[in-house]
């Protein structure tokens, strides 16, 4: 079928993914050769595509309409680590707890998926705080209780926990920002140690924040944009308790984190004091990130914010 050129207007320079995957030569690449790629797809699966979605740092995403009429959504991934094994664990939940996969094309880290509607992100519900952590903690209930993939197919929690403890190491000699060195050897200490712990393995989903739990017909809630591993499932529910509801807005963060590591443990099966020390070891290796990236003061706050779930975790 001819095809009208893609229109300028189906990557605007002002979207995200311009500004954060252009500052590398790979990203500089992938974003001159993303128009030809996305023509490429459109043609292989015989898509309309409608205009990109906004809010992605390293992917470009349009709904778009298959042949039969039916909605779909098209992601364009820049090609890296955290992507390859995305297609992989969406096979394996298969639709519980998460979006189908619908196609893959491997080589242009293409994926067609179902289209979450109305779409509304977790965090804009109206229900209560509660409620929205128990709905989330159902979908990674589902998540973790797949099969996991081949061996190969994702990365394993403990083998990437490893490397940010070193990371995390290697930054603070390397940039002394005056950090508590306690609460970083902490962070780090747990990183390594948290994995190799695990009773069980599961699928995780890797970035489980409210904004990847969107609202859909098929299902009240379905999760998206996974950064899979296979691991320990304590590694997965803190930036979900983070973000809703923010509970350092809070005069007093500690009651209301003890009240919701609770909930959302009991929930799990998981131990509260085991999530608070996983939390503590995630914030820690994300202080040390912001350092490293000029903002110092970002990771003085991220590490207050550690040394509370530390205590919390009885650590």
């Amino acid at each position: 079928m001819a095809r009208a050129p893609l229109s300028d207007d189906l990557f605007p320079a002002g979207l995200p993914v311009y500004a954060t995957v252009g500052r590398t030569p790979s990203g500089r690449a992938w974003l001159e050769a993303l128009p030809a790629t996305v023509r490429a797809v459109q043609e292989q699966w015989d898509l309309r595509l409608g205009s990109p979605l906004h809010g992605g740092s390293c992917s470009w995403v349009a709904p778009v309409r298959l042949p039969d009429g039916d909605a779909a959504v098209l992601k364009v991934t820049w090609p890296h680590r955290e992507a390859a094994g995305e297609a992989p664990a969406l096979r394996a939940w298969d639709g519980n707890g998460a979006v189908r996969l619908l196609r893959h094309d491997r080589e242009r880290y293409a994926l067609l998926v179902e289209r979450c509607v109305p779409g509304g992100e977790l965090d804009d519900s109206p229900l209560p705080p509660a409620e929205r952590l128990l709905l989330a903690a159902g979908l990674l209930r589902e998540l973790w209780d797949a099969p996991a993939p081949p061996d190969g197919a994702l990365e394993r929690v403990a083998d990437v926990c490893a490397e940010w403890a070193g990371t995390v190491e290697e930054r603070m000699a390397r940039l002394r920002p005056g950090y508590d060195p306690g609460l970083v050897r902490l962070g780090a200490r747990l990183l390594r140690e948290l994995p190799a712990t695990a009773t069980r393995e599961v699928v995780v989903h890797g970035d489980f924040n409210p904004g990847n739990v969107l609202s859909a017909r098929r299902r009240p809630w379905l999760a998206i944009d996974p950064k899979p591993m296979t691991g320990d499932p304590g590694y997965d529910p803190w930036p979900l308790l983070e973000q809703i509801d923010d509970p350092f807005a809070y005069d007093d963060p500690r009651p209301v984190l003890r009240e919701r590591f609770a909930l959302v443990a009991d929930a799990l099966g998981e131990d509260p004091a085991r999530l608070a020390a996983w939390a503590a070891a995630r914030t820690v290796e994300s202080a040390l990130w912001c350092a490293d990236h000029g903002e110092v003061a970002d990771g003085a706050e991220e590490l207050a914010v550690a040394a509370v779930l530390a205590a919390l975790a009885g650590l």
